[in-house]
């Protein structure tokens, strides 16, 4: 029998299993060194390495063999590969040397070297359940951190050496805090030395942090877990830098403004960047390793926000800066002092430095993500078949990986070379039209049901967005519209509209959401009626639902509470529904400060609680709304579902909860993840009236 799309899309992660990925080119450009499952429902994953000259691959590591089968993870590694959206197991994560001849990992806690040469694989002795461990560049040493302490293990000898140990409980050495995970994409809190004689550590200490509970209903007898979350408004981790040698010897690295960003240690010396709490000002700082004194190198400001980007800063063979800043209207590439590519070409991220070649990713079109080199003053493009790229070089070798429309799945190539993918078949092909819709032009994908003909008549329309700031729905790549898909076959004309403050159309697109998230709603709003008037006779505007998760989720909420008169039914999941219970970093970046006063006018409690007489006529309609949440959610967490649900109960507005004992903001679990799909079909099909 054949097995039915949600099922298939639970078992396979999404489809992301047996997709190749973590690439990494050793210096000769000979070898890639990469993870991937052993087959697209295995959600174990492996170590491998291929051949550039030959294409052969080669399994290094499989954790089955290593009796590795059930996970024991620690507390912090799970929370590690929450914050990374991490849904497979196995080697998840690895670190090489210098020269990428051996590999260090963790599983289950233990700590493992793998040589990639020889193949050899042997468990080294740890001091603890091990956490995010890295080779030295030279490879003779390895740091890891367990219970808040960073050690540094000899590998020839086996000589264990605390450098850092926590002088609390709320204290860590050598981790990442909640908002660099989840915020600033670092995953990481130290940095080797180019000799492997010292490190850059950061310390971090959550005893300012708030301190909240996540509990388990469904088990009472079990302890709410308590988390300290810098909800907006309040303080963050106090974060502070080390530069701590081989015997222990410590030496203060200060830094005036709140976040550190990212740190970048090579043979050109080492630097930090730093981002004020309100994130208009980005300072990157060089700093001397002998004193920890600091010397400003630029300063970037905005008055709304200064982006992160990935990748840099990034220097030249010749020490030349790498960086990536606001210029002219665009995200622009900027070599020494100099934006090198136009305005008009979006930068997303440096994806590696080779010598004086820069590989970077960027976007004309938005729904199109490509890959460019500079070198010696020219801007040359890597790739120029539609579609989404990421990729790596090394020792002049660059890798490809490509997603896009007419394609299934991702293709990797390395030169002539292809690393295979091993993901499952979807069992459908997203039939998606990308069209600019509305008034503002807004990149926009239709998908209608593939029995379906143009004009036949009108289909119930499902708007499916994510649409909130710094995230993207519409790309040319089919991975991210078979979900999109499968709604379009039960019988819906599918919507997803990427609005304002969605990147690739430059800064002042992106920075419209400053202060007022609900112009989301309006782009939606415009983008449905856009789709109409390009479809005529295809979208019954009387039925139209909307669906969305995370930010999404506040979309659909805020959808049928502000704009009933627009749409008819909505399925809310893991909704922020009060921005003062969402993080720092995020909030305060679009809506300030609260007491600034932005957060109102965002807030969906106000909106539940508005009697008859503050509403308008619209607004007096009562339209169905699904909530959905789990539990155990520790980023979205579920008082923001509860909270909504109280308000709408003493309103008198009626609405449904559904609660998930156990899940997380991810929902991994696959019987969870396959009826969460049916349960909101149902849900949808009886609230807009469809048989059948």
């Amino acid at each position: 029998m054949t097995e039915s799309f949600p099922r298939l899309h639970a078992r396979t992660r999404r489809f992301t299993l047996g997709v190749p990925r973590n690439f990494t080119i050793s210096p000769d450009g000979g070898r890639v060194t990469f993870l991937r499952t052993r087959s697209g429902a295995d959600p174990v994953t492996c170590l491998w390495e291929l051949d550039v000259a030959s294409g052969a691959e080669r399994l290094v590591v499989d954790p089955l063999a290593l009796g590795a089968a059930d996970e024991d993870l620690p507390p912090e590694e799970r929370a590690r590969r929450e914050r990374s959206r991490e849904s497979a197991g196995g080697v998840v994560a690895y670190a090489t040397d210098r020269e990428v001849r051996q590999a260090v990992f963790a599983l289950s806690g233990d700590l493992y070297l793998a040589g990639l040469a020889s193949g050899e694989v042997r468990r080294l002795p740890a001091a603890g359940p091990v956490i995010d461990p890295r080779l030295d560049p030279t490879g003779a040493r390895v740091a890891y951190v367990t219970g808040g302490a960073l050690h540094v293990l000899e590998i020839a000898t086996g000589a264990d050496t605390p450098l850092a140990e926590p002088e609390s409980e709320l204290v860590t050495y050598g981790l990442a805090e909640f908002i660099a995970a989840e915020e600033m994409e670092r995953m990481r809190g130290y940095w080797w030395s180019p000799s492997g004689d010292r490190l850059l550590v950061s310390r971090v200490d959550e005893s300012p942090v708030p301190l909240w509970h996540i509990a388990d209903p469904a088990n009472p007898d079990r302890q709410p877990v308590p988390q300290r979350y810098p909800a907006a408004g309040t303080a963050n981790a106090e974060v502070t830098l080390h530069v701590i040698g081989l015997d222990g010897a410590r030496t203060a690295v200060p830094f005036e403004q709140e976040y550190l960003v990212t740190a970048a240690w090579d043979a050109h010396g080492l630097a930090i960047v730093t981002l004020s709490r309100d994130q208009r000002t980005m300072r990157l700082l060089s700093v001397g390793p002998d004193t920890g004194e600091t010397t400003l190198l630029r300063e970037d400001t905005d008055p709304a926000w200064v982006d992160i980007v990935t990748g840099v800063p990034a220097r030249l063979s010749d020490g030349t800066l790498v960086w990536v800043a606001d210029a002219d209207g665009g995200h622009r590439l900027v070599v020494g002092d100099e934006p090198v590519t136009p305005p008009s070409l979006q930068v997303r991220a440096v994806l590696d430095v080779d010598g004086d070649t820069v590989l970077f990713q960027a976007s004309g079109e938005p729904t199109e993500i490509h890959l460019w080199t500079y070198a010696a003053g020219t801007i040359s493009a890597v790739t120029t078949e539609p579609g989404v790229h990421s990729g790596r070089r090394a020792g002049g070798v660059t890798l490809v990986a490509r997603q896009s429309l007419d394609t299934e799945g991702t293709t990797v190539s390395v030169g002539a070379v292809s690393i295979r993918s091993l993901a499952e078949r979807p069992g459908l092909e997203p039939r998606v039209s990308l069209v600019r819709a509305g008034s503002r032009e807004l990149s926009t994908a239709v998908l209608l049901p593939s029995w379906h003909v143009p004009g036949s008549g009108p289909l119930p329309v499902l708007m499916d967005p994510y649409g909130g700031p710094h995230a993207q729905r519409v790309l040319s790549a089919r991975r991210m519209f078979l979900e999109s898909q499968w709604w379009a076959e039960q019988g819906f004309a599918v919507v997803v509209a990427d609005g304002r403050g969605t990147p690739g159309r430059g800064p002042a697109f992106e920075r419209e959401t400053l202060h007022d998230f609900t112009i989301s709603l309006q782009d939606q709003v415009d983008a449905l009626q856009g789709v109409a008037a390009l479809h005529p006779g295809d979208l019954d505007l009387s039925r139209v639902a909307i669906r969305g998760w995370s930010f999404g989720g506040y979309l659909a909420a805020l959808a049928v509470l502000r704009r009933p008169d627009v749409f008819h039914a909505a399925v809310a999941g893991a909704p922020v529904t009060d921005w003062r219970l969402y993080d720092t970093c995020y909030t305060e970046r679009y809506l300030g400060h609260p007491d600034e006063g932005h957060y109102e006018r965002s807030s969906l409690l106000a909106d539940a609680e508005k009697g008859d007489a503050e509403k308008g006529d619209a607004e007096k309609l009562e339209r169905p709304l699904l909530l959905i949440h789990g539990l155990a959610d520790d980023n979205v967490v579920a008082a923001h579902t509860l909270r909504l649900s109280s308000a709408l109960l003493a309103a008198g507005r009626p609405h449904t909860v559904l609660p998930l004992s156990g899940v997380t903001h991810m929902t991994p679990q696959e019987v969870v993840a396959e009826n969460l799909l049916l349960l909101q079909l149902d849900f949808l099909k009886k609230s807009l009236h469809i048989t059948g």
